[in-house]
């Protein structure tokens, strides 16, 4: 795989980040989702919310990281405070192109984000997953997390399905998140990485 980079989001992003959003979920909720709501939806409808998303970020307590190749923005995640406590940070989502899971887009998105919410001064960090989603979960109990018993209901595309939070304290060296380099879907391959030093114009 050619190298990759973690970098901010610039609002000209935003018709990737979509494309990225729309494939990802139309990939890892299959069977979960009801498939209706998978197949309307459409990179060009999400885009407009992205590009506001992304151009009201307050950097680094909330914004949206991507990862990249020469083929362009190949992952991504959105982070901000949580709506029930703003002191806690919360990643909202963290999604990758199908053909590069398992390849170490993941884990690098996660430290680049970790690594933000140590600069935002954020002490915890929780996210929610649904609950059958057990690619995801494994994904982030490799790295730390843990559900805290919090349940809600999320009736995306009309289904009822459970969503869990799962919560972490900050602090340890994202270089050491994950045990036994464990990916969502297997062993990541090793690379460097972090936040690049490009920036939006």
């Amino acid at each position: 795989m050619t190298a990759m980079q973690t970098r901010r989001a610039c609002p000209d992003d935003a018709a990737e980040v979509a494309g990225v959003h729309v494939r990802s979920w139309q990939a890892a909720f299959a069977g979960l989702v009801p498939q209706v709501h998978l197949d309307a939806m459409a990179p060009s409808r999400e885009e407009p919310k992205w590009k506001t998303r992304i151009a009201q970020a307050r950097w680094p307590s909330s914004g949206v990281l991507v990862a990249e190749t020469e083929a362009g923005i190949v992952g991504f995640a959105g982070f901000g405070p949580s709506e029930e406590n703003p002191a806690v940070a919360e990643i909202g989502m963290l999604y990758a192109l199908p053909e590069v899971w398992a390849t170490g887009i993941g884990k690098q998105l996660m430290s680049a984000t970790l690594t933000a919410f140590g600069k935002a001064g954020y002490t915890q960090a929780t996210l929610w997953v649904l609950e059958d989603n057990e690619r995801a979960r494994r994904f982030y109990e490799a790295a730390g997390w843990h559900a805290d018993g919090a349940v809600v209901e999320d009736t995306t595309g009309g289904a009822s399905l459970n969503k869990l939070r799962y919560r972490r304290a900050l602090g340890r060296p994202p270089h050491r998140l994950f045990r036994d380099g464990l990916e969502p879907n297997g062993p990541s391959r090793r690379r460097r990485g972090g936040v690049s030093s490009r920036r939006c114009p």
